[in-house]
């Protein structure tokens, strides 16, 4: 098993000391339009970590490494916005983020300020001592989309070439198009691996429409289908959950469905989310009420996931030649039996399927026990397979 840890690099909470700095407030959804001209105010940029007493760095933060922040003292009264901190870098956010909302450099708390070559020597120094300390294999960077691409493609470099090769690197770029992720990822010089975002959409689309929606159209404009070596596929998470910043949730029906696709696609590296696997329950706030939310379990989940152990192995072979029922078969190698995984999204469905000689009078069993039956195919390895409405099987070699 590998360890991949979860590391924030975009902004800092809980100042230890407030700085008299100069800010100037921008809109919210227009980040290069000012509201007024800049002004002094107290902030909580000072990040002195007393406590540690420069045991693991002797860097101190304060108001030259941040480029923004969204809560300050005007006059000594509290005031919250999005404020521009005016460093020596002016009054411009870094133009090297995603251009939405004008520029999309800040997000929350004390934003970095990755221009400062001190910010980009200490997250080198940073990053050494971590994955030297912890020993993971590799690490998931978050809000990749605000953070300079010029400073992430000098830091993954220097991992990979200063610290080891061999490091797996996997960042959030929140970005429904394929094409704009691929844009990043060569960016990047193809040294990251991506979340599948557009593939979490077509699923999210799917589950909406029912039947309405064509299945051989769920890869299209995925990540998965344009650079499936750099991408990491996934059903759900926690921005898209219910009530969360992305609410884009898969209905239940569906997730055994997308869940089967990522988990035993040839070419997916799945992320399962830890609810869908164990189940959830919380609280959050929605128009002045609280809202009580309550996740359940996949019920086929674990099964898929065995599936994909015993069975995801040798070149895949798709069936997408109807709208409302589609397949994809797994041939299997040397060692380990494949798998003819059958969907259908409208009614109880089934499909012709040749094996091939090779599995002449063979017998096959779903996997999932969806269906109870047994299948025995002919002479010639050809069988006609079923799967329940809005519905997975997998169905395995007995």
């Amino acid at each position: 098993m590998s360890v991949y840890a979860d590391i924030v690099l975009n902004h800092r909470m809980g100042g230890d000391e407030p700085e008299n700095i100069f800010v100037q407030q921008v809109e919210e959804n227009n980040r290069i339009k000012t509201i007024e001209q800049p002004f002094e105010a107290a902030a909580m940029t000072k990040f002195t970590f007393s406590a540690r007493n420069g045991m693991y760095s002797d860097f101190n933060w304060d108001h030259r490494y941040f480029s923004g922040i969204d809560c300050i003292k005007r006059n000594g009264e509290e005031v919250l916005g999005i404020f521009k901190i005016i460093n020596e870098y002016g009054t411009e956010w870094n133009p090297s983020v995603s251009h939405q909302l004008g520029n999309y450099d800040y997000l929350m708390g004390a934003d970095v300020e990755y221009r400062n070559p001190d910010v980009v020597q200490e997250m080198k120094n940073w990053i050494k001592w971590y994955l030297e300390s912890t020993k993971v294999d590799g690490v998931r960077l978050d809000a990749l989309k605000h953070i300079s691409s010029e400073f992430l493609k000098e830091w993954i470099t220097y991992i990979k070439t200063e610290i080891n090769s061999d490091y797996y690197i996997l960042g959030e770029f929140w970005k429904e198009e394929a094409g704009k992720i691929n844009y990043f990822s060569d960016e990047m010089s193809n040294l990251i691996s991506c979340f599948d975002v557009p593939l979490h959409y077509n699923f999210f689309k799917a589950s909406e429409e029912g039947d309405q929606y064509d299945l051989r159209q769920i890869l299209d404009n995925s990540f998965l289908q344009q650079m499936p070596v750099f991408t990491v596929s996934f059903v759900e998470n926690h921005d898209t959950q219910k009530l969360q910043a992305l609410e884009s949730t898969v209905k239940e029906w569906f997730k055994p469905i997308a869940y089967s696709i990522i988990l035993l696609s040839e070419k997916a590296y799945p992320c399962v989310f830890y609810p869908d696997l164990f189940g959830a329950k919380y609280s959050d706030m929605k128009d002045g009420q609280e809202i009580h939310v309550e996740i359940r379990k996949v019920e086929t989940l674990p099964k898929l996931m065995e599936a994909r152990q015993q069975f995801g192995y040798g070149s895949q072979v798709n069936f997408f030649d109807d709208p409302n029922c589609i397949a994809f078969m797994r041939m299997g190698d040397k060692k380990n039996k494949g798998c003819l995984v059958i969907i259908s999204n409208n009614g109880k469905a089934c499909k012709e399927i040749m094996w091939g000689e090779e599995y002449s009078n063979a017998v096959f069993y779903d996997f999932l026990q969806q269906r109870q039956e047994e299948i025995v195919v002919d002479n010639n390895g050809k069988g006609i397979f079923k799967v329940n409405a809005r519905s997975v099987s997998v169905w395995v070699k007995k």
